[in-house]
């Protein structure tokens, strides 16, 4: 089986995977599209870093924990496939049914991350296993291309949902990367009606005002706080500095959710913080429901996904899309279709 993988820093094409064989409660599916995301790139550059700061963490299993950068890393965690097989005594969609899930597969060994794995084949590969009682269903139709973008909708609508953002309120989305854009789509779905955009790339804003946003901002011309007083603002670019900028210029008493994920130590002021009795969320990925909402509302239309997909190649295609991938002009979603 052929999959592509991340070998000493760079993405290779293998043809010589074993072919996946499903277990009890899991299901052999043969991958239609899979998303790549900026936190493959990331780890790509800088696995050794993510590694070090997921053993330093306490309080949480560490996820990354026994991953080899020695030998081959699996990738791809956001993806739709079609059924193909199930295992033993499985219940599972028939044969041919496309699903998506949430990224784990349940094993005799327990939750295994489908993210980063020497041993756990991701969406970028032929074919994969998932955990028969996590797969949905894709309804409607839903171009299976579409349907891969279930998950990082899902990341931009916990953010939103952390925040409890009413109608009635503005929203600042700092940051029009896939987050950010993924954030403004989820506002603009739970019908936020003043969202206001900033980012550098004219690129990123013409997107983001297609995806939902009212006002977009060039932070060279100006602040964007200059322009709203934003009850929340949503922090989505995840490098240093951002935060600290974020509360000295934020509203007293707004609410500031921090969805950029900064793997780099930072400083902040906190007097910013108190003085102006600032709420920080920092947020995460997401809950299985609103993994479920995010692929119901792209099914039903409510939000709409096809402007985010800028690309589209096949495994031998990763490696040029991961450099594609690190221009903002070019592209906000590459999908692998293998």
């Amino acid at each position: 089986m052929r999959a592509a993988v991340l070998r000493d820093g760079a993405m290779v094409v293998r043809d010589d995977v074993p072919e996946p064989i499903p277990g009890p409660g899991q299901v052999l599916v043969a991958v239609k599209a899979c998303r790549i995301c900026g936190s493959d790139l990331h780890f790509a550059s800088h696995g050794d870093e993510m590694l070090a700061a997921g053993a330093q963490m306490e309080g949480m299993p560490d996820t990354l924990a026994g991953i080899d950068l020695a030998a081959d890393v699996y990738m791809g965690h956001e993806f739709s496939a079609e059924v193909l097989d199930a295992g033993p005594g499985t219940d599972a969609p028939a044969a041919g049914t496309i699903v998506t899930s949430v990224p784990v597969l349940v094993s005799p060994s327990g939750l295994e991350m489908i993210v980063y794995s020497n041993s756990t084949v991701g969406g970028y590969a032929e074919r994969m296993l998932l955990s028969a009682p996590l797969l949905l269903p894709v309804p409607n139709g839903l171009d299976p291309r579409h349907a891969a973008l279930t998950e990082p909708m899902a990341v931009g609508l916990h953010a939103v949902n952390t925040s409890q953002v009413q109608r009635g309120e503005t929203a600042l989305v700092i940051g029009c990367g896939p987050i950010g854009i993924a954030i403004i789509a989820a506002l603009r779905y739970r019908g936020v009606e003043t969202i206001v955009a900033c980012d550098f790339s004219p690129t990123r804003r013409e997107l983001a005002a297609r995806m939902g946003a009212h006002v977009t901002v060039d932070p060279s011309q100006g602040s964007p706080f200059h322009r709203s007083a934003p009850a929340v603002v949503f922090e989505a670019v995840g490098a240093p500095g951002i935060l600290d900028d974020v509360m000295r210029r934020a509203p007293a008493g707004a609410r500031v959710v921090i969805a950029g994920v900064c793997m780099q130590p930072d400083t902040v002021h906190p007097f910013f913080a108190s003085a102006k009795q600032l709420s920080l969320h920092f947020v995460f990925g997401y809950d299985p429901a609103e993994f479920a909402e995010s692929l119901r509302a792209i099914a039903e239309g409510e939000i709409d996904v096809a402007p985010m997909i800028t690309g589209e190649v096949g495994l031998d295609g990763v490696a040029e899309a991961f450099a594609d991938l690190s221009d903002p002009e070019r592209h906000c979603k590459i999908l692998v279709t293998p």
